[in-house]
């Protein structure tokens, strides 16, 4: 089913003198469109008449939609499930759910300076060239980028280089920080960037060369977590002009129901659709392996439909 912006829709069918079709309103990480589109346009196919509106931003910026802007959603799906619980519990929401994981890695084109020479192992030396340019997303707003500081501060241990974070930030201009991972594809697609600091679904998702990274340092792996737990990044916090410190570990999608959501059913529906199995495989075709079962935050908080797919 074609989707189409809720405002105009709306007044069209208020011309018309039609009661409005039901919307499910999806906002989500910037990592998650191309899965969540497939996903999104398989479950309308199943459930006709339902249009599915959704918005892509920053995971921090996602939220603060919902928290400070007033905007109403039936579903919030974000790269980091920690961010649900520091920035919507408790008025928000009061549970949420594990299911997906990611990695990072390092995104790179045929035209990156010096690509035939990266590994990893040098990566960090072959950046910190004079001429090579390099981004990430901005850790106020996307977990990606503050991800991308967390790996630069456990790289500084792992390959036991003093100074190596230090380095790594001063050489990463404002100009080459954007609000969201995906913003800085075309950056990199014009040339204007060599590498970036990129979740591996999104380079496979866009087709991009990348390099893996050592799971020591590339927040995949649970059994890494202590390590990961060295690592530590300050960002904006709940309230305007506080901060918040953030401490590394593995990369986990999470995903729950405000509770002033206008269609909970739907969203519970659809929810039921992105954990089962037609869901699980839309996310690890497309890079980012399904958690099955998936975890609850607080089991009895769902409702029975959803706490089939949980583990108890």
């Amino acid at each position: 089913m074609k989707r189409i912006a809720l405002p105009f829709m709306a007044l069209m069918l208020a011309l018309m003198g039609c009661t409005p079709q039901p919307n499910l309103i999806i906002l989500h990480a910037g990592s998650l469109s191309v899965p969540f589109d497939e996903a999104t346009e398989a479950f309308e196919e199943l459930n006709p008449g339902v249009t599915i509106v959704t918005e892509s931003a920053g995971s921090r910026t996602t939220i603060r939609k919902v928290t400070e802007l007033g905007k109403r959603a039936d579903v919030v799906a974000v790269a980091d499930y920690t961010v649900i619980e520091d920035l919507m519990f408790p008025d928000y929401a009061d549970w949420y759910i594990w299911f997906a994981r990611n990695e990072m890695v390092i995104a790179y084109s045929e035209h990156s300076k010096f690509s035939d020479e990266i590994d990893g192992e040098n990566w960090y030396q072959i950046l910190l060239r004079d001429d090579v340019q390099y981004g990430h997303s901005d850790p106020d707003q996307d977990p990606c980028g503050y991800r991308t500081l967390m790996l630069w501060q456990l790289a500084e241990i792992y390959y036991d280089v003093p100074g190596l974070y230090d380095d790594l930030d001063a050489g990463c201009p404002p100009q080459n920080i954007r609000p969201k991972e995906t913003d800085l594809i075309a950056l990199q697609q014009a040339g204007a960037l060599d590498y970036v600091f990129q979740y591996r679904s999104v380079a496979e998702q866009h087709d991009l060369e990348y390099l893996e990274l050592p799971e020591e340092i590339n927040l995949s792996s649970p059994e890494f977590a202590e390590f990961y737990s060295h690592a530590q990044v300050v960002v904006s916090g709940k309230e305007p002009g506080t901060t918040v410190t953030l401490t590394g570990a593995a990369i986990v999608y999470g995903v729950t129901i405000p509770k002033n959501a206008p269609h909970p059913d739907l969203a519970i529906a659809f929810l039921k659709f992105l954990l089962g199995k037609e869901g699980q495989a839309i996310m690890a075709e497309n890079g980012q392996p399904p958690i099955v079962p998936a975890v609850a935050s607080d089991p009895d908080r769902l409702t029975e439909e959803l706490k089939q797919f949980v583990l108890p």
